[in-house]
């Protein structure tokens, strides 16, 4: 997902229309002032900037005010030389920093901590007199005990997360208003964590990469709980580290979780491929839809067809998989905050903020209740571009300092302000850092010309309690929590004022503390079960359920409520109830489908999970009818979302019906194909006959498709098979060359003119680097071997040949620098991606789907960083699209992108191929760091062609999909 950062300098910021610009100084030895664009009645200070610290991941804000920041200094040495970039020996560090005379700027730095086991750092979390640091693979606690600002103790909180120096790993706790603390953690597994009461927690999925330390990982992993959890999880425990549990899985690398004060869990997500990031809120337990649901594929092998790109990345027209939220196209997200504060005007209360570096802007949205989700409506509200990202275009003109913000975080101070960590390079992603000086800022934003001031309490106090736990800075309302639950019934009435606020966010905070207050607080807590507001009545029941697992009572009463967020709750809470005890409050439930609201249909699907067999004929007969023709369209979505094999034989006679829309039959065949019974296969080769050309097209789309996976052990007779389905292709005259290249028995002449036969091979080729990558070539060959290989007719073999293979000739080295500065041709820099790119990539329409969609690349690179992606290509590989070299027992070699590792393995070759393999039939397997990109000299492009491509992908129309 992201880091590298730039030298560059400066950072803008930008909201709705009509922000005017302010400046903000630039580091001495950079060239200009900074601009920064943000809404009117705000302003902005550079409140930190190195040496006071260095290359920031995350902060917190302290009772006091103060920021801790994580450093990643040693970030990705496996890819730096300590020689050339800055680095810490002793270990990355935490560093405090402080504004210790309330001017508006730090004057303060010092080193809390700095430990060899903190390699690349993602998060800190300041908790009373504990600092939480995530950094894979462990949760580490450092405790305070003096107050002296140094760490007495150091205790690993948990242990087992992949990822370690990657950035799709550990991510910052929040201490959550129910008293637990939330983190999450990117799909950089496996995960193999076990929580203090001996609970084990398995996700993994088919991901390896980012770095040399992820070597393997595995799908479909059970958890204690006898769930699969696949991809980046959000996660739940105790203070104690007891009562791990998974509260949203199958991310890709949501880099921050923020839970609100109601309990509402919000975070984005992002991927380095196509333009699908996004910002979304998390329902409880939800799948988020990156991977396939056992974390064996990604998403384009599932990809239907006429599906957009958004769509299929996420999985959303799949049954168990809840809305993706907000496409906010190509950009690399990180830090997430709400606002609960009023310090900065009432009108910016509940402001989600969500930083994305690539994209160099914090977006802000305001969330609108919308059914059981929400509406995400995107401002612009911190940037460095002059204009609205999706719509920004670089000229040459212009120097480069609008693609230099790259905030890292972003987070609510003590004082009400909001605070930017800002880590910049030139590019974002491809685990790589191009400022060797780890150059970093953190902002301030404050009302204009309004002195915000750091509040003191007292905790030993009531009064201060309460001021603690009212207090605009998240982790801070969390020693109020503690102090005012341990006074148990003696806090009830100070609490009990507290629900009188004019804030609901206070008020809500309140309601989660008297529920953990015994029985007298959760008799205040059930009376508001009938509060005016739905945002309480959801505290309320969350609240009550988080300390008491019966709540079967509340559940029959609220199933009933109007609004559509509070049943979406009771649903999720039965889950986990048996069938005889939920059944009435389920069909209630199902009763107020009202055949649009997904996120309701998804909830209640998650809590009819394991029941849904029996489900189904109770809600048939009292929602549904016999004759499956006449079945509501809300009633076939609920099918639809539980699929269960009860239903095969009515949801066949939908499928079959002229009487049906296209589209209702297209729902009863995806019913059938999310169905895993031998019955639904053989159902859908019947259709796959069928007379209507529509149901047999998509039919055998299905049939093809889930062969390779969840129907795979099936035997459907009756089918002829896969159409265009294509293995590794046998060529039984280069396995009986290889057989001679490596019987030493045979004169070396013979063995060498074999070897440089299948050298000018395509076939040959691929079979050749896999015997040199499984060191069973023999090395006096290498040399003659060279003179060929890199002839071959394939460009694959001929780049991939580099890592084993020397190229002969001299290597034109071509300097970013000199190619900057010549005068770039758009046209002719079209010409040059029609001739030279276009075979991999697509722009709009043009080109195809083999390597990384360029349509928006102008939204996260600046020219610099452009440049130097495409010069060396191998230095900046997008993630998925890292090449493998897997030979078969039969001794053939196939190479491609990995689309899905499971019981059959398939790679998609350089020229879209897919090539299906049976992981039975599979020696060995080679992941290349090399990219299959090749490098210009390759691709014969002259310095004034790379200022001209350039040129015209940063001039692209970058409007979102």
């Amino acid at each position: 997902m992201r880091f590298t950062k730039v030298v560059a300098l400066a950072c803008l910021l930008i909201s709705t229309s009509g922000h005017k610009p302010r400046i903000v100084s630039a580091p001495a030895n950079f060239a200009g002032q900074q601009t920064l664009f943000l809404p009117d009645d705000l302003e902005a200070t550079l409140w930190a900037e190195s040496p006071q610290f260095y290359n920031p991941t995350n902060i917190d804000i302290d009772a006091k005010g103060r920021v801790w920041v994580a450093e990643a200094v040693n970030y990705r040495d496996f890819n730096n030389s300590p020689e050339k970039v800055l680095h810490h020996p002793q270990g990355d560090r935490i560093i405090i920093l402080e504004d210790s005379d309330q001017d508006g700027k730090s004057d303060k730095s010092k080193i809390f901590v700095q430990d060899k086991d903190l390699v690349s750092p993602l998060g800190v979390a300041v908790l009373g007199n504990k600092v939480i640091v995530s950094c894979s693979p462990s949760i580490i606690i450092y405790t305070d005990e003096n107050n002296d600002d140094k760490p007495d103790k150091k205790e690993v909180f948990l242990k087992g997360f992949g990822g370690l120096d990657h950035d799709h790993g550990l991510h910052s706790v929040q201490a959550g208003p129910d008293g637990k603390w939330y983190f999450n953690t990117g799909n950089a597994g496996p995960h193999l964590v076990q929580d203090k009461a001996g609970w084990n927690l398995r996700s993994g999925s088919l991901y390896t990469g980012g770095t040399p330390y992820s070597k393997s990982n595995t799908p479909a992993l059970v958890s204690d709980d006898g769930n699969i959890y696949v991809g980046g999880l959000a996660l739940r425990i105790g203070p104690d580290g007891r009562g791990l549990e998974v509260v949203g899985h199958n991310f890709r690398n949501a880099y921050e979780l923020a839970v609100d004060s109601y309990g509402n869990m919000w975070q984005n997500d992002n991927d380095d491929q196509v333009v699908a990031c996004r910002t979304s809120w998390l329902m409880e337990g939800g799948n988020a839809g990156y991977f396939s649901a056992d974390g064996s594929r990604y998403w384009q092998p599932d990809r239907r067809p006429g599906q957009s790109v958004f769509t299929a990345h996420w999985h959303q027209d799949d049954p168990g998989v809840q809305p993706a939220g907000d496409n906010t196209g190509a950009g690399s997200p990180t830090g997430v905050t709400i606002n609960e504060s009023d310090a900065l005007g009432e009108k910016y209360r509940s402001l989600l903020l969500s930083a994305d570096a690539g994209r160099n802007v914090i977006f802000g949205y305001h969330p609108q209740a919308q059914g059981a989700g929400f509406g995400l409506k995107r401002t612009n509200f911190i940037t460095s571009l002059k204009d609205a990202t999706e719509n920004y275009v670089w000229h040459e003109t212009e120097q480069d300092e609008s693609k230099w913000f790259r905030p890292s975080d972003v987070a609510i101070g003590a004082d009400g302000a909001i605070y930017v960590a800002d880590w910049y390079d030139p590019i974002v992603g491809g685990h790589q850092m191009h400022d060797a000086r780890g150059y970093g800022r953190i902002y301030r934003i404050t009302p204009k010309g309004k002195n915000l001031k750091t509040p003191q309490f007292n905790l030993n106090a009531t009064e201060g309690q309460i001021a603690a736990l009212l207090s605009p800075a998240v982790n801070v309302r969390y020693s109020g929590y503690q102090a005012l639950e341990s006074q148990g019934d003696k806090a009830i009435e100070p609490i009990k004022k507290v629900l009188t606020s004019t804030n609901p966010y206070h008020q809500a905070r309140a309601i989660w503390l008297l529920a953990a207050m015994g029985s007298q607080g959760q008799q205040e807590v059930e009376k508001l079960l009938q509060d005016p507001n739905p945002d309480i009545r959801v505290t309320a029941f969350r609240a009550l359920r988080s300390v008491k697992p019966e709540v079967l009572t509340y559940a029959s009463r609220l199933a009933k409520d109007p609004s559509a967020a509070v049943r979406r709750e009771v649903a999720i809470a039965l889950k986990k109830v048996p069938f005889t005890q939920s059944k009435e409050i389920l069909v209630e439930l199902a009763k107020k489908y009202d055949g649009t609201d997904r996120m309701y249909l998804e909830a209640l699907g998650a809590g009819m999970t394991k029941k849904e067999e029996q489900l189904y004929r109770v809600l048939l007969a009292q929602l549904g009818n016999s004759n499956s023709l006449e079945w509501t369209d809300s009633f076939a979505d609920l099918i639809w979302r539980l699929h269960p094999v009860a239903a095969i034989a009515a949801v066949q006679k939908r499928a079959s019906s002229t009487k049906l829309t296209p589209a209702a039959r297209k729902q009863a065949i995806e019913t059938l194909a999310f169905t895993k019974d031998s019955k639904a296969a053989a159902t859908m080769v019947t259709l796959s006959k069928s007379t209507l050309p529509d149901v047999a097209q998509q039919a055998n789309w299905w049939l093809q498709f889930r062969q390779e996976n969840d129907w795979s052990k099936y035997a459907l007779a009756g089918w002829t098979g896969i159409s265009g389905k294509r293995g590794t292709t046998l060529n039984q005259k280069m396995v009986a060359l290889q057989a001679l290249v490596q019987n030493k028995e045979k004169p070396q002449p013979e063995r060498l003119q074999a070897a440089l036969t299948m050298a000018a091979d395509q076939v040959g080729g691929q079979m050749l680097i896999s015997l040199a990558a499984q060191n069973k070539l023999e090395s006096s060959f290498s040399q003659e071997i060279s003179k060929v290989i890199f002839t071959n007719p394939d460009q694959t073999v001929r780049t991939l040949a580099g890592d084993y293979f020397k190229k002969p000739g001299t290597y034109r080295n071509v300097s970013v620098a000199q190619v900057s500065k010549l005068q770039p041709q758009v046209a002719a820099g079209k010409a040059v991606f029609q001739n030279k790119c276009a075979t991999c990539h697509r722009i709009g329409e043009m080109g195809t789907d083999i390597g990384p969609e360029l349509t928006f690349i102008g939204q996260k690179f600046d020219k610099f960083g452009l440049l130097g992606a495409i010069i060396n290509p191998s230095a900046a590989m997008a993630f998925g699209y890292e090449s493998w070299l897997i030979t078969s027992k039969d001794g053939t070699a196939t190479y491609g992108f990995l689309q899905a590792d499971g019981e059959t393995v398939i790679l998609k070759d350089t020229a879209g191929k897919r090539h299906q393999i049976k992981a039975q039939d599979i020696a060995s397997r080679k992941q290349f760091t090399t990219s299959i990109m090749p490098d210009p000299a390759t691709l014969k492009l002259s310095e004034q062609d790379l200022a001209n491509l350039s040129e015209y992908l940063l001039t692209l129309n970058t409007k979102t999909e």
